[in-house]
């Protein structure tokens, strides 16, 4: 569903309010809040989440069992996929635009066009929809690091979580895992607990300095709670609770991790009535997209035959390309794996396909639609060809799909990735596509 010409022509005029794309401060954020009575210090028991991977997939499943467990639930979460309105979950289900455009008017009349940042402003405009519509809970997720991020005027949280700590975003947050993890650990809050997921040596170091500065409990992964991995499920051990639960929905032994993630967080969330139960049937029907997300029934795969698979994950960085190769070599070695990528010129290109190199026949690379700072496709083939990768660039992701169709009689696999951006156009089209299907399918009927 299209946004209305009123919310896409707000968000526009917001977006036009400060000329940088990225500008670290609170001192905006601060004093626009400020105008509209810190609605930030009127939000339900929130949860505030940081890290590099896994932030939306932990957040899914933290929403699923939640709401399993009979409790409303606000989510703060970015970048969106397909439509701005998916940034702000409001007590059950993404926010309406007519909704929408009720609270970016408050905000915007009340920053008066002084110069703010387009995360600010519709962050500001999150935080009035949360303090003004009823839920139990509120899970907000960081723009970019922690310490300087917008959503880091939360001054009470009940919880803070960190998911895996790795090197991303080193433009604004520092070209070191320490200087990474330093900015990430910022949510961290006087005596509030921090969640820990399992991190890399140089990101602890920092976490923990940070947690004994502002007297904050760690509750950490392979010292205060544990998971067991076994054939088809897996072992939860927590100081609360152990429990045998199935493999997530989401695919790879990464989502295990952010699930268990989210159980550990639940684990040390009080007030809440959590049953078993519940969390059995939200890790089960837990989703998230563009996260290994099957594509191979949908309109876009029409393009190939029946028997090949497609499918879409939306990782950009050296972490990501790490858990989509110990994924792929799990998991896909029955068929040939072709890759169709476009990334952001400020990733790691190189690291991200390091580890995937030697599990692919060729990548195909392309500029990803509507983003001026997507790497040009013949830039991103020559990184994939300096790995010893067969790399060619496309003009787009149909082009690319058509010549793997005309060029392999056997049957194999795509995998289109590299870039969340790149991930929210393919969904884009596959709704629009779907659009388009029933409106034909409903004048046939009618003609008929």
């Amino acid at each position: 569903m299209s946004l209305t010409p009123q919310v896409l022509a707000t968000l526009k005029r917001l977006s036009e309010l400060h000329p940088k794309l990225i500008d670290l401060s609170l001192d905006r954020i601060k004093r626009l809040l400020e105008i509209l009575g810190n609605p930030q210090d009127f939000l339900p028991p929130t949860i505030h989440v940081a890290g590099t991977n896994g932030k939306g997939s932990t957040i899914a499943f933290l929403r699923t069992i939640l709401e399993k467990s009979g409790y409303k639930v606000h989510v703060y979460s970015s970048p969106h996929l397909v439509r701005f309105n998916e940034r702000i979950y409001l007590a059950g289900s993404v926010i309406e635009d007519k909704i929408l455009i009720r609270f970016l008017n408050i905000v915007e009349k009340a920053n008066a066009n002084l110069p703010i940042t387009f995360f600010e402003i519709t962050t500001a405009a999150a935080f009035v929809a949360f303090a003004t519509v009823p839920a139990d809970i509120l899970i907000i997720e960081t723009g970019l690091g922690g310490r300087l991020d917008t959503t880091n005027v939360i001054k009470f949280p009940v919880l803070t979580v960190l998911t895996p700590i790795s090197l991303d975003h080193q433009k604004f947050l520092g070209h070191h895992l320490a200087e990474i993890s330093r900015e990430k650990a910022g949510i961290i809050k006087a005596g509030r607990p921090c969640i820990l997921a399992q991190q890399h040596p140089e990101a602890i170091h920092p976490i923990i300095a940070r947690a004994q500065d502002v007297g904050a409990p760690l509750y950490s992964e392979n010292e205060d709670w544990f998971l067991e991995r076994k054939n088809n499920c897996f072992i939860y051990h927590g100081a609360k609770s152990k429990l045998e639960l199935p493999l997530p929905n989401l695919l790879g032994y990464h989502q295990v991790s952010n699930c268990g993630l989210a159980i550990a967080t639940l684990d040390r969330l009080n007030n809440f009535k959590i049953p078993n139960q519940n969390i059995k049937e939200g890790v089960k029907s837990t989703t998230w997209p563009a996260r290994l997300q099957n594509l191979t029934k949908t309109l876009l795969n029409s393009e190939l035959s029946t028997n090949w698979e497609l499918w879409l994950d939306g990782g950009h960085n050296p972490a990501a390309g790490e858990a989509i190769a110990s994924f792929i070599e799990n998991n896909w070695s029955d068929k040939r794996l072709y890759l169709i990528s476009g990334m952001m010129n400020s990733k790691d290109c190189k690291a991200y396909f390091q580890p995937i190199a030697s599990l692919i026949e060729t990548l195909y690379t392309v500029k990803i639609p509507g983003e001026s700072q997507s790497m040009p496709a013949k830039q991103l083939a020559d990184v994939g060809s300096q790995l010893n990768i067969k790399s060619t660039p496309f003009s787009s992701v149909k082009r690319a799909i058509e010549h793997i169709k005309k060029s392999n009689k056997k049957t194999g696999r795509i995998l289109i990735c590299g870039s969340l951006y790149l991930a929210g156009y393919i969904l884009r089209i596959e709704e629009q596509k779907s659009v388009s299907k029933k409106l034909c399918t409903s004048i046939r009927q009618k003609l008929n």
